[in-house]
């Protein structure tokens, strides 16, 4: 077993285990997500390569559309 923290909160994995492995195990579409491994943005292409070891801090942030709309106030018509 090996412990790392995912997002705050500690995770046992089995073993090490590649970024693509654990993501599909829980679900989450690496397309609409950003990956910050050991303080390190992980580039998209490079998500393949990534893989989870031992004492790892990883942060899984999804993508959320919206915005400002014209007049620059949040949510505002």
């Amino acid at each position: 077993m090996i412990t790392l923290q995912v997002n705050g909160k500690l995770v046992e994995l089995e073993r090490a285990t590649p970024l693509l492995a654990y993501l599909e195990k829980l679900g989450v579409n690496p397309r609409s997500i950003a990956v910050e491994h050991n303080g390190t943005i992980i580039e998209r292409t490079e998500y393949e390569r990534a893989t989870l070891n031992e004492g790892d801090t990883v942060e899984i942030v999804r993508m959320v559309g919206g915005g400002a709309s014209a007049n620059g106030s949040p949510g505002a018509p």
